[in-house]
């Protein structure tokens, strides 16, 4: 079990626990962060969970997906840290993770 921040497009912080195995984007349903969408419910098919991840914690999550990697070419604002958080999972690496919702998924 670790902890992860999410950044709301307020720039709120929300501080939740994770399971290891669950998706950030799993998490951010369960504690109402606003912002992810979450449409495909996890498919990786709708790049309405779209987050950046900050301070070193992309390195550390790895990189995308090939599949992962073409929706992210359909979102808006993309960033060098653009991930989906379907398919973030946590693990004890990612322990502290910090993301920050895209101020628009699509």
């Amino acid at each position: 079990m670790g902890k992860a921040t999410y950044i709301d497009r307020s720039g709120n912080p929300h501080t939740v626990e994770v399971q290891n195995g669950t998706s950030l984007m799993q998490v951010s349903l369960d504690h109402s962060i606003e912002g992810i969408v979450a449409e495909c419910g996890g498919q990786c098919s709708c790049a309405t969970c779209h987050v950046y991840l900050e301070d070193g914690w992309y390195e550390k999550a790895g990189a995308p997906s090939d599949r992962e990697a073409e929706m992210l070419e359909c979102v808006i604002d993309p960033e060098p840290t653009s991930r989906l958080s379907c398919q973030v999972v946590m693990k004890d690496e990612l322990d502290g993770i910090v993301v920050r919702v895209a101020q628009k998924q699509y």
